[in-house]
């Protein structure tokens, strides 16, 4: 099992990077707060998860092991694969993941693409008991860039990997530049959430 990667970033995407280990480049799906905060040439730190399948090896990573751990505990319920888990990280973080099934806040959950009511009511009774495993997590803690608006292009980038419209992504990114006047030291994470909580509306 790979847990854990350290590398040099050699390549990325919205979704995924390519960490280089020595001349040995390796691929990572990533939510797109993770993926925005890497830049080529530098170092990124990620906790990640093996996806065996009869036809692939997968993996994810994650900006902390409380969101890798709770990607691997969601899949524990019925329904839920790395796709459905992945997408539940990129729109909450394993503190906010936690606390809306402890809680049993449905809205929360269906605010995730491909969860609607009834899902998000099966995942609160298969997961509740489970919920104070998932504790909270650093991932898309890293600053976004002081000057300049780079923050919009890897937001909008990161929904559209995940499957929005240019146009839908581009008004979320409008409907959260707000958040980024307010504060200029918000989180890429913080911006992500906001912009798929405002899609899911």
């Amino acid at each position: 099992m790979i847990s854990h990667l350290r590398g040099a970033v050699s390549a990325a995407g919205p979704t995924w990077v390519v960490l280089d280990l020595s001349g040995f480049g390796l691929r990572v799906t990533c939510p797109p707060a993770t993926a925005a905060t890497a830049r080529i040439g530098s170092q990124l730190e990620l906790e990640t998860s093996l996806v065996v399948r009869e036809d692939s090896l997968t993996l994810h990573g994650f900006g902390s092991a409380a969101d890798r751990d709770a990607f691997e505990l969601v899949q524990t319920a019925s329904g839920v694969g790395p796709k459905l888990a992945m997408a539940m990280l990129s729109v909450l973080d394993a503190d906010q993941l936690g606390a809306a099934i402890a809680g049993e806040d449905s809205a929360a959950l269906c605010r995730v693409p491909g969860i609607g009511k009834k899902g998000a009511a099966k995942l609160i009774l298969e997961l509740k008991d489970k919920a104070p495993l998932i504790s909270a997590g650093g991932a898309g803690t890293t600053p976004v860039a002081a000057s300049g608006e780079p923050w919009r292009e890897q937001v909008g980038e990161g929904l559209i990997g995940l499957g929005w419209s240019a146009r839908d992504a581009e008004k979320a990114v409008d409907s959260v530049a707000g958040m980024r006047q307010d504060d200029p030291d918000v989180t890429i994470g913080v911006l992500m959430r906001a912009a798929l909580r405002s899609l899911a509306k």
